[in-house]
């Protein structure tokens, strides 16, 4: 008697799919400013035109801010996965993925690494800069910077390619994206009244629009 042997079939190997990697990018700005937005609402002593969102990190509630700034990054860094493969072999297809990779491992850094108490916040914090910064705060603002370049090089990476597709009005809401958060962070970094709150608008708007746009390739055209 012959004795059928059925062998099992290998296991299929699990991928994530395009569509969650780019949910990732979607939804990664919406909770970053969501969370953000949420605090400076509630935290005592935080003000807007005087301290940038990433003050948040300090004080005994500046656990969530890192939190923040490490979820959104992941995300982040997943929904450039997504893009590369959205954009594969199409203008903008290399650059665009890989600017939005830096700013997730930007906004990463950015999270670990937390900003001094500094201009009476948290609350009870002397007002003024302190005189020396710690090596975590220059490390943040190194992290900061380079995010904040990358998410302006991505915004306009994504610009040309709607330009060369087609898409006129995507691309220059994508340009204009970008250019808010050079005019953000340039009049806060001159030093110019409110530059705390004009270096969210423009972190803010760049950073959704590169939400939007992955959630516009994670719904088939």
């Amino acid at each position: 008697m012959t004795t059928l042997r059925v062998s099992a079939a290998p296991a299929p190997t699990a991928t994530v799919s395009t569509r969650s990697l780019l949910t990732c990018a979607a939804v990664a700005a919406p909770l970053w400013t969501v969370v953000s937005l949420a605090q400076v609402a509630t935290r005592d002593g935080f003000d807007l035109t005087r301290h940038p969102l990433s003050a948040l990190s300090t004080g005994a509630l500046g656990w969530l801010q890192i939190a923040n700034f490490l979820v959104a990054g992941v995300l982040t860094v997943a929904g450039a996965a997504g893009l590369r493969r959205a954009l594969a072999g199409r203008p903008g297809g290399r650059w665009a993925p890989r600017l939005v990779l830096v700013n997730g491992i930007g906004m990463i850094g950015a999270g670990v690494l937390v900003m001094d108490p500094a201009d009476g916040f948290p609350a009870g914090t002397p007002t003024g800069m302190p005189a020396v910064l710690s090596w975590h705060a220059v490390g943040h603002l190194v992290a900061g910077s380079i995010a904040f370049i990358a998410l302006i090089a991505a915004c306009y990476v994504i610009g040309h390619h709607f330009a060369r597709t087609g898409h006129r009005g995507l691309a220059v809401a994508s340009w204009l994206a970008g250019t808010a958060l050079v005019l953000g962070d340039g009049w806060a970094m001159s030093g110019g009244p409110a530059g705390s709150l004009t270096l969210a608008v423009g972190a803010i708007t760049a950073m959704l629009w590169v939400s939007a746009v992955a959630a516009r390739f994670r719904t088939p055209r």
